[in-house]
Protein backbone atom coordinates (compact mmCIF):
# COMPACT_ATOMS: atom_id res chain seq x y z
CA UNK A 1 0.00 0.00 0.00
CA UNK A 2 3.29 2.37 0.51
CA UNK A 3 4.13 2.16 -3.49
CA UNK A 4 4.34 5.43 -4.89
CA UNK A 5 5.82 7.15 -7.68
CA UNK A 6 8.57 10.56 -7.36
CA UNK A 7 10.47 12.51 -9.44
CA UNK A 8 14.38 13.27 -8.40
CA UNK A 9 16.50 15.96 -10.20
CA UNK A 10 19.15 14.61 -8.34
CA UNK A 11 19.50 11.04 -9.77
CA UNK A 12 18.44 12.49 -13.09
CA UNK A 13 21.52 14.60 -12.30
CA UNK A 14 23.51 11.51 -11.22
CA UNK A 15 22.49 9.70 -14.59
CA UNK A 16 23.09 12.59 -16.82
CA UNK A 17 26.74 12.36 -15.88
CA UNK A 18 27.00 9.00 -16.37
CA UNK A 19 25.39 9.40 -19.88
CA UNK A 20 28.43 11.76 -20.45
CA UNK A 21 30.92 9.04 -19.73
CA UNK A 22 29.21 6.82 -22.08
CA UNK A 23 27.57 8.36 -25.01
CA UNK A 24 27.84 5.64 -27.21
CA UNK A 25 25.08 3.82 -25.57
CA UNK A 26 22.64 7.05 -25.17
CA UNK A 27 21.49 7.76 -29.05
CA UNK A 28 18.36 9.97 -27.89
CA UNK A 29 20.13 12.20 -25.91
CA UNK A 30 22.56 13.17 -28.74
CA UNK A 31 21.59 16.56 -29.26
CA UNK A 32 21.77 17.26 -25.41
CA UNK A 33 25.20 15.37 -25.57
CA UNK A 34 26.06 18.19 -28.71
CA UNK A 35 24.74 20.77 -26.35
CA UNK A 36 26.45 20.09 -23.14
CA UNK A 37 29.61 18.84 -24.71
CA UNK A 38 31.28 22.12 -25.38
CA UNK A 39 31.43 23.35 -21.84
CA UNK A 40 32.27 20.00 -19.60
CA UNK A 41 35.60 19.69 -18.78
CA UNK A 42 36.11 15.71 -17.37
CA UNK A 43 38.34 16.03 -15.51
CA UNK A 44 36.23 18.37 -13.00
CA UNK A 45 33.65 15.56 -12.92
CA UNK A 46 36.65 12.70 -12.41
CA UNK A 47 35.84 11.54 -8.65
CA UNK A 48 31.84 11.41 -9.37
CA UNK A 49 32.57 9.56 -12.65
CA UNK A 50 34.68 7.10 -11.09
CA UNK A 51 32.13 6.45 -8.88
CA UNK A 52 29.73 5.15 -11.71
CA UNK A 53 30.76 2.17 -12.88
CA UNK A 54 28.78 0.78 -16.33
CA UNK A 55 29.07 -2.74 -13.76
CA UNK A 56 30.00 -3.17 -10.49
CA UNK A 57 28.98 -1.14 -7.16
CA UNK A 58 27.29 2.90 -7.48
CA UNK A 59 27.14 4.16 -4.01
CA UNK A 60 23.93 4.41 -3.01
CA UNK A 61 24.00 7.39 -0.59
CA UNK A 62 24.67 9.65 -3.78
CA UNK A 63 21.11 9.01 -4.62
CA UNK A 64 18.68 8.91 -1.96
CA UNK A 65 15.06 8.33 -2.71
CA UNK A 66 12.86 11.24 -2.79
CA UNK A 67 11.14 11.58 0.27
CA UNK A 68 8.11 13.39 -1.24
CA UNK A 69 6.85 13.49 -4.99
CA UNK A 70 8.42 16.13 -6.44
CA UNK A 71 11.90 16.38 -4.71
CA UNK A 72 13.76 19.70 -5.05
CA UNK A 73 17.62 19.78 -5.71
CA UNK A 74 18.36 21.89 -2.78
CA UNK A 75 17.07 19.09 -0.49
CA UNK A 76 18.58 16.35 -2.19
CA UNK A 77 21.76 17.18 -1.69
CA UNK A 78 21.28 18.36 2.10
CA UNK A 79 20.14 14.29 2.54
CA UNK A 80 23.21 13.51 0.65
CA UNK A 81 25.13 15.92 2.67
CA UNK A 82 23.82 14.75 6.05
CA UNK A 83 25.14 10.83 5.49
CA UNK A 84 26.90 9.18 8.05
CA UNK A 85 30.45 9.18 7.50
CA UNK A 86 30.52 4.77 8.76
CA UNK A 87 28.51 4.57 5.44
CA UNK A 88 30.01 6.91 3.48
CA UNK A 89 33.37 4.84 3.80
CA UNK A 90 31.48 1.56 3.34
CA UNK A 91 30.04 2.48 -0.03
CA UNK A 92 32.65 4.20 -1.07
CA UNK A 93 34.94 1.35 -0.58
CA UNK A 94 32.41 -1.28 -1.76
CA UNK A 95 32.21 0.83 -5.35
CA UNK A 96 35.98 1.08 -5.05
CA UNK A 97 36.93 -1.86 -3.97
CA UNK A 98 34.16 -4.52 -4.04
CA UNK A 99 33.24 -7.95 -5.18
CA UNK A 100 34.32 -8.75 -9.01
CA UNK A 101 32.78 -7.54 -11.91
CA UNK A 102 33.70 -3.62 -12.12
CA UNK A 103 34.24 -3.03 -15.63
CA UNK A 104 37.27 -0.56 -14.92
CA UNK A 105 39.16 -0.95 -12.02
CA UNK A 106 39.84 2.96 -10.14
CA UNK A 107 43.44 4.09 -10.57
CA UNK A 108 44.95 3.54 -6.77
CA UNK A 109 46.11 6.44 -6.02
CA UNK A 110 42.18 8.05 -6.69
CA UNK A 111 40.85 5.77 -4.68
CA UNK A 112 43.12 6.08 -2.10
CA UNK A 113 42.11 10.09 -2.08
CA UNK A 114 39.02 9.30 -1.77
CA UNK A 115 38.95 6.66 0.90
CA UNK A 116 41.46 8.88 2.88
CA UNK A 117 38.95 11.03 4.16
CA UNK A 118 35.23 10.40 3.70
CA UNK A 119 34.20 13.58 5.09
CA UNK A 120 35.94 16.04 3.14
CA UNK A 121 35.18 13.68 0.22
CA UNK A 122 31.46 13.86 0.43
CA UNK A 123 31.42 17.80 0.80
CA UNK A 124 32.96 17.73 -2.39
CA UNK A 125 30.96 15.08 -4.42
CA UNK A 126 28.05 17.28 -2.47
CA UNK A 127 29.33 20.17 -4.47
CA UNK A 128 30.50 18.53 -7.59
CA UNK A 129 26.81 16.97 -7.83
CA UNK A 130 25.31 21.19 -7.54
CA UNK A 131 28.07 22.11 -9.99
CA UNK A 132 26.64 19.17 -12.46
CA UNK A 133 23.14 19.88 -11.82
CA UNK A 134 23.57 23.64 -12.67
CA UNK A 135 25.63 22.92 -16.02
CA UNK A 136 23.70 19.58 -17.05
CA UNK A 137 20.24 19.95 -16.11
CA UNK A 138 18.88 22.68 -14.53
CA UNK A 139 18.25 24.89 -17.31
CA UNK A 140 16.66 21.81 -18.99
CA UNK A 141 15.14 20.62 -15.99
CA UNK A 142 11.50 21.79 -16.83
CA UNK A 143 11.03 19.69 -20.04
CA UNK A 144 12.95 16.43 -18.31
CA UNK A 145 10.58 17.77 -15.57
CA UNK A 146 7.33 17.28 -17.97
CA UNK A 147 8.59 14.21 -19.78
CA UNK A 148 8.91 12.37 -16.16
CA UNK A 149 5.25 13.83 -15.38
CA UNK A 150 3.87 12.60 -18.26
CA UNK A 151 5.25 9.16 -17.85
CA UNK A 152 3.71 9.22 -14.43
CA UNK A 153 -0.15 10.17 -15.58
CA UNK A 154 0.16 7.31 -18.02
CA UNK A 155 1.16 4.65 -15.07
CA UNK A 156 -1.32 6.26 -12.71
CA UNK A 157 -3.87 5.55 -14.93
CA UNK A 158 -2.69 2.33 -15.73
CA UNK A 159 -2.61 1.85 -11.96
CA UNK A 160 -6.41 2.94 -12.05
CA UNK A 161 -7.69 0.21 -15.05
CA UNK A 162 -5.23 -2.81 -14.62
CA UNK A 163 -3.93 -2.67 -11.13
CA UNK A 164 -0.65 -2.64 -9.60
CA UNK A 165 0.51 -5.82 -11.01
CA UNK A 166 0.46 -4.97 -15.02
CA UNK A 167 1.43 -1.52 -13.70
CA UNK A 168 4.76 -2.66 -12.55
CA UNK A 169 5.41 -5.50 -15.30
CA UNK A 170 4.60 -3.08 -17.88
CA UNK A 171 7.35 -0.66 -16.70
CA UNK A 172 10.41 -2.36 -18.66
CA UNK A 173 11.23 -5.75 -20.21
CA UNK A 174 13.54 -6.96 -17.10
CA UNK A 175 10.38 -6.76 -15.15
CA UNK A 176 8.32 -9.87 -14.33
CA UNK A 177 5.54 -11.31 -11.93
CA UNK A 178 5.91 -14.22 -9.95
CA UNK A 179 2.97 -16.22 -7.73
CA UNK A 180 2.28 -15.41 -4.72
CA UNK A 181 3.58 -11.83 -4.87
CA UNK A 182 7.31 -11.86 -5.91
CA UNK A 183 8.28 -8.98 -8.51
CA UNK A 184 11.51 -10.69 -10.38
CA UNK A 185 13.84 -7.90 -12.33
CA UNK A 186 16.61 -9.42 -14.50
CA UNK A 187 20.21 -8.04 -13.47
CA UNK A 188 23.77 -8.93 -13.46
CA UNK A 189 23.76 -9.51 -9.51
CA UNK A 190 21.83 -11.14 -7.06
CA UNK A 191 19.51 -9.68 -4.34
CA UNK A 192 16.50 -9.99 -2.72
CA UNK A 193 14.46 -7.75 -0.66
CA UNK A 194 11.57 -8.23 1.47
CA UNK A 195 8.84 -5.14 1.23
CA UNK A 196 7.32 -5.67 4.65
CA UNK A 197 5.01 -2.66 4.52
CA UNK A 198 8.01 -0.32 3.25
CA UNK A 199 6.81 -0.16 -0.24
CA UNK A 200 8.12 0.10 -3.39
CA UNK A 201 9.31 3.54 -5.01
CA UNK A 202 8.74 3.99 -8.59
CA UNK A 203 11.33 6.78 -10.39
CA UNK A 204 10.66 7.02 -13.97
CA UNK A 205 14.24 8.87 -15.49
CA UNK A 206 15.32 9.95 -18.57
CA UNK A 207 18.86 9.47 -18.99
CA UNK A 208 18.50 5.55 -17.16
CA UNK A 209 17.13 4.29 -20.88
CA UNK A 210 17.85 1.90 -21.77
CA UNK A 211 18.65 0.34 -18.52
CA UNK A 212 16.81 -0.41 -15.55
CA UNK A 213 18.11 0.29 -12.02
CA UNK A 214 17.13 -1.66 -8.97
CA UNK A 215 18.32 -0.18 -5.00
CA UNK A 216 17.58 -2.75 -2.32
CA UNK A 217 20.27 -1.97 0.37
CA UNK A 218 19.01 -0.54 3.72
CA UNK A 219 18.30 1.78 4.74
CA UNK A 220 16.99 2.96 1.97
CA UNK A 221 13.26 2.16 0.37
CA UNK A 222 13.67 -0.42 -1.89
CA UNK A 223 13.88 1.80 -5.26
CA UNK A 224 12.51 0.95 -9.26
CA UNK A 225 14.25 3.51 -11.23
CA UNK A 226 12.81 2.98 -15.27
CA UNK A 227 13.37 4.62 -18.75
CA UNK A 228 10.52 6.89 -18.96
CA UNK A 229 7.73 6.96 -22.05
CA UNK A 230 8.58 9.28 -25.06
CA UNK A 231 12.10 9.91 -24.47
CA UNK A 232 13.03 9.46 -28.33
CA UNK A 233 10.64 12.87 -28.68
CA UNK A 234 13.17 14.39 -25.40
CA UNK A 235 15.15 16.91 -27.28
CA UNK A 236 13.22 17.13 -30.22
CA UNK A 237 10.51 19.80 -29.51
CA UNK A 238 7.14 19.30 -30.71
CA UNK A 239 5.37 16.80 -32.12
CA UNK A 240 3.58 16.59 -35.67
CA UNK A 241 1.14 19.12 -36.99
CA UNK A 242 -2.77 18.63 -36.28
CA UNK A 243 -4.59 17.03 -39.23
CA UNK A 244 -5.67 19.53 -41.85
CA UNK A 245 -9.39 18.56 -42.00
CA UNK A 246 -9.60 18.66 -38.00
CA UNK A 247 -7.76 22.05 -38.05
CA UNK A 248 -10.62 23.31 -40.42
CA UNK A 249 -13.44 22.05 -37.76
CA UNK A 250 -11.65 23.22 -34.82
CA UNK A 251 -9.61 25.88 -35.41
CA UNK A 252 -5.20 25.15 -35.71
CA UNK A 253 -4.68 25.62 -32.15
CA UNK A 254 -7.25 23.54 -31.03
CA UNK A 255 -6.51 21.07 -33.37
CA UNK A 256 -3.04 20.80 -32.89
CA UNK A 257 -3.31 20.83 -28.88
CA UNK A 258 -5.91 17.73 -29.51
CA UNK A 259 -3.33 15.94 -31.44
CA UNK A 260 -0.40 16.76 -28.82
CA UNK A 261 -2.11 14.74 -26.16
CA UNK A 262 -0.41 10.86 -27.20
CA UNK A 263 0.10 10.94 -23.39
CA UNK A 264 -1.49 13.47 -20.61
CA UNK A 265 0.04 16.63 -20.43
CA UNK A 266 0.03 19.84 -18.09
CA UNK A 267 -0.69 23.06 -19.75
CA UNK A 268 2.44 24.31 -19.17
CA UNK A 269 4.25 21.78 -21.26
CA UNK A 270 1.74 22.10 -24.01
CA UNK A 271 2.80 25.96 -23.77
CA UNK A 272 6.33 25.06 -24.03
CA UNK A 273 6.13 22.16 -26.43
CA UNK A 274 4.56 24.61 -28.95
CA UNK A 275 5.57 27.87 -28.04
CA UNK A 276 2.08 29.47 -26.67
CA UNK A 277 1.57 31.20 -23.85
CA UNK A 278 0.02 29.51 -21.00
CA UNK A 279 -3.44 31.26 -20.69
CA UNK A 280 -3.44 30.77 -24.46
CA UNK A 281 -3.51 27.21 -23.77
CA UNK A 282 -5.76 26.86 -21.07
CA UNK A 283 -8.38 28.61 -22.75
CA UNK A 284 -8.62 26.08 -25.71
CA UNK A 285 -7.96 23.18 -23.37
CA UNK A 286 -11.21 24.59 -21.33
CA UNK A 287 -12.98 25.08 -24.63
CA UNK A 288 -11.83 21.55 -25.63
CA UNK A 289 -13.15 20.09 -22.31
CA UNK A 290 -16.85 21.15 -22.70
CA UNK A 291 -17.10 19.70 -26.14
CA UNK A 292 -15.92 16.45 -24.40
CA UNK A 293 -12.99 15.84 -26.25
CA UNK A 294 -10.81 16.06 -23.42
CA UNK A 295 -10.76 15.39 -19.92
CA UNK A 296 -8.67 16.76 -16.98
CA UNK A 297 -6.98 15.41 -13.38
CA UNK A 298 -5.40 16.57 -10.98
CA UNK A 299 -2.05 14.30 -10.15
CA UNK A 300 -0.45 15.93 -6.87
CA UNK A 301 0.12 19.51 -7.76
CA UNK A 302 -0.16 19.29 -11.23
CA UNK A 303 -3.57 19.12 -13.49
CA UNK A 304 -2.79 17.21 -16.19
CA UNK A 305 -5.50 16.60 -19.81
CA UNK A 306 -5.84 13.47 -21.83
CA UNK A 307 -7.71 13.13 -24.81
CA UNK A 308 -11.16 11.05 -24.23
CA UNK A 309 -12.57 8.94 -26.64
CA UNK A 310 -14.50 11.52 -28.09
CA UNK A 311 -11.38 13.07 -29.07
CA UNK A 312 -9.69 9.90 -30.36
CA UNK A 313 -12.56 8.77 -32.66
CA UNK A 314 -12.80 12.64 -34.07
CA UNK A 315 -9.04 13.02 -34.28
CA UNK A 316 -8.80 9.60 -36.23
CA UNK A 317 -11.54 10.56 -38.41
CA UNK A 318 -9.86 13.72 -39.06
CA UNK A 319 -6.49 12.34 -40.68
CA UNK A 320 -6.43 12.67 -44.11
CA UNK A 321 -7.31 9.45 -46.31
CA UNK A 322 -4.26 7.21 -46.53
CA UNK A 323 -2.51 8.60 -43.85
CA UNK A 324 -1.26 5.85 -41.64
CA UNK A 325 -1.79 5.58 -38.18
CA UNK A 326 1.16 6.54 -35.85
CA UNK A 327 3.49 3.79 -34.13
CA UNK A 328 2.27 2.62 -30.78
CA UNK A 329 3.88 4.44 -28.14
Amino acid sequence: MRCRFALSPLWETVAAVRTLAEPGRQVYHRPWLREVAAGHDPARTAPLALLLPRTGSTPDFLTPPPAGPHAEIEEELARVAATPLDQVESELRRSLHGPPGRDVVPPPEAAARLLADPGRTLRELTELLRGCWHSLLAPRWPRVRDLLEADIAVRSRDLARAGLRRTLTGLHPAVGWEEPGTLRIEAPHRAHRRLDGEGLLLLPSAFVWPALTVVTDPPWQPTLVYPARGVGELWHGAGPAAPRALARLLGRTRALLLAALDEPATTTRLARAHGLGPATVSAHLTALRESGLVSRRRIGRTVAYARTPLGVALLRGGEEPGTPAPPPR
